[in-house]
């Protein structure tokens, strides 16, 4: 879609958080509004349509069709709390949330970093997706606490890191796996 730009790439119109993803991380995809990589999006289309909305929640017909069952299926990781994920914008304002998810990104950086043993990408993008911020800090300063002095392999302390929040997921009552449709046969 020719021009279509925002401000802010990293939060997508209808409440992804881009910057979590693994298909932005490997540069796969720009966020919402950042160039090539939304050409399709239907939603960014009807912002168009409505003079350049930065955000859907910001429509006078939000909720509109569009939102019918999105949270029925999270094939896609940052899916999930899109919903919650707005309402959260709209209760504590764009910019602290925008605040709390370049925290989160730069906790997902130093994981994949840190802890990364090259099968837990999409795991730690679902969990800081997922879990709180102040969950996210917990785990992450027990991981670094425990994984400090010890001679652990790369492999162990990213099954260490896992299971930490695997722990705090279960706590918190959150599966931390998508869930993907059935295909219709």
């Amino acid at each position: 879609m020719k021009n279509f730009k925002r401000c802010y790439t990293l939060f997508s119109l209808c409440g992804l958080n881009c910057g979590l993803c693994s298909m932005h991380l490997d540069n796969y995809c720009p966020g919402c509004g950042g160039g090539d990589g939304n050409q399709p999006c239907a939603i960014a289309r009807c912002s168009q349509q409505r003079g350049g909305i930065e955000y859907c929640y910001l429509c006078g017909e939000y909720p509109c069709e569009k939102y019918d069952s999105i949270d029925a299926f999270d094939s896609f990781i940052t899916h999930r709390n899109q919903l919650k994920d707005i309402e959260k914008v709209k209760k504590i304002g764009i910019a602290s949330y925008q605040f709390e998810l370049t925290e989160k990104i730069e906790i997902l950086k130093y994981l994949l970093a840190n802890y990364n043993d090259g099968r837990r990408k999409s795991f730690f993008c679902i969990a800081v997706n997922l879990l709180e911020l102040q969950d996210i800090k917990s785990v992450v300063e027990q991981i670094a606490t425990e994984t400090e002095s010890d001679n652990l392999t790369l492999k162990e302390k990213a099954t260490f890191a896992a299971n930490l929040f695997q722990t705090m997921a279960s706590k918190r009552n959150i599966v931390l796996k998508l869930n993907k449709k059935t295909s219709k046969k």
